[in-house]
């Protein structure tokens, strides 16, 4: 009797492997879907130059404050 639930234990378990395991693999079945746009107008804002500048010159401004700041 030990033998026959161990035995149906046994292949409870193959069973719920190999349903897991198809189940993956029905999953990735599905192609790729890939839809690139390299003509789009709208950059991002760290493309534009004058973004650039202006950090620039905010940095420079309070690097400038930071270091007379202690001068008196």
């Amino acid at each position: 009797m030990k033998k026959h639930f161990t035995n149906l234990w046994e292949r409870s378990i193959w069973l719920l492997m190999f349903v897991f395991t198809s189940v993956q693999a029905f999953a990735q079945d599905k192609g790729l879907d890939i839809d690139v746009d390299i003509n789009r107008d709208d950059d991002n804002w760290f493309a534009k130059p004058w973004v650039w500048v202006v950090g620039a010159a905010v940095f420079i401004l309070l690097l400038v404050a930071i270091l007379r700041g202690g001068k008196k």
